[in-house]
């Protein structure tokens, strides 16, 4: 398998990119190849060992976050996520991985990688950790005005991506919205409901809640690219909240202080249970190609994870499932 990585993508870039490719090229077997994207000058003074894994391919120029993704996107025809995307276009890598601007790497993917036939807007699906294990959250920040066809093939494809990743058959769909009863929500949510509900081929629960989100009620949960990308960075700043919180209460005493100590890996493990990091990044959904979004602040664990969902997600066919699925429609 073939990655070709943004390394210049990143609160953390280069730095961290570069020792999460030399971390996956390591550790996972089926990694032929990592193609670090970037200033060559810059990146040869982070890749300093040579590995038989790591090759990298120059570009002179960077998508910054604070850009205008598709002006970004004319101007700067050497950007480092647009030579990655190109690679996979022709040929060259099987999927390309970024943790650099979201907005930018959307259109890239659309304008190099072209969307699926059929596919009216490509959406982020991003695994979010629950009770139940990690679900798919589609729109997660892509698209913030949707209609309600746009609803529907969210649905789709994030149930395609479910079945092929997580091998789960015939997952459960809810649509976000602020109350379960049918007759709850904007006329949008309304009308997606109905829409849902009468759908072949999705076995759609109904309406969640916020508060059902975390509990994992749902394999697939749909809204807007706006609401989406709210509810996850609301659980991932409360994630981060009980954490600091249960910190200062095990300091607070002497006895919470012993206590702590005991329980120790309890925490550890609720730690890696929240830590975005494990999930390694999420699928642009809807576009002829593997492209992952990683977490804008990914360390190289989190780089890592990236390029294995990357390895998994072109292995899975998801893309060509819901290439079929299209095409029957």
């Amino acid at each position: 398998m073939k990655i070709a990585l943004d390394a210049m993508g990143g609160d953390h870039a280069p730095e961290e990119i570069v020792k999460g490719a030399y971390q996956a090229a390591e550790e996972f077997a089926f990694v032929d190849k990592i193609f670090l994207v970037g200033n060559q000058e810059i990146l040869s003074k982070f890749a300093q060992s040579k590995h038989k894994k790591i090759e990298i391919v120059h570009a002179s120029e960077v998508i910054e976050m604070a850009e205008h993704p598709a002006n970004a996107y004319r101007k700067k025809k050497d950007a480092s996520i647009t030579v990655a995307t190109a690679m996979v276009k022709q040929g060259e890598a099987d999927a390309v991985v970024s943790a650099g601007s979201t907005g930018a790497q959307l259109v890239a993917a659309i304008f190099g990688l072209g969307r699926i036939k059929g596919i009216k807007r490509p959406a982020i699906g991003s695994i979010v950790p629950t009770l139940k294990g990690g679900k798919l959250l589609v729109d997660a920040g892509a698209n913030t005005n949707v209609d309600v066809d746009n609803l529907l093939q969210f649905a789709q494809m994030g149930s395609i991506y479910m079945e092929c990743m997580m091998n789960i058959s015939a997952p459960a769909v809810g649509l976000i919205n602020n109350g379960s009863e049918e007759t709850k929500g904007t006329d949008l949510t309304q009308a997606a409901y109905q829409a849902l509900k009468q759908a072949e081929g999705i076995n759609f629960y109904g309406n969640i809640e916020g508060r059902d989100v975390p509990q994992g009620v749902c394999d697939v949960m749909v809204c807007d690219g706006f609401t989406g990308n709210v509810v996850l960075k609301t659980m991932e700043g409360m994630g981060k909240a009980i954490v600091t919180m249960l910190k200062e209460e095990m300091l607070a005493s002497t006895r919470n202080k012993l206590g702590a100590a005991l329980a120790k890996p309890a925490f550890s493990n609720l730690k890696k249970r929240m830590d975005y990091a494990d999930y390694g990044g999420a699928p642009l959904l809807g576009v002829q190609g593997v492209s992952i979004v990683c977490h804008g602040s990914s360390n190289a664990r989190a780089v890592a994870n990236g390029i294995k969902a990357a390895c998994v997600g072109v292995e899975s066919g998801f893309v060509q499932r819901i290439t079929e699925l299209m095409q029957k429609a």
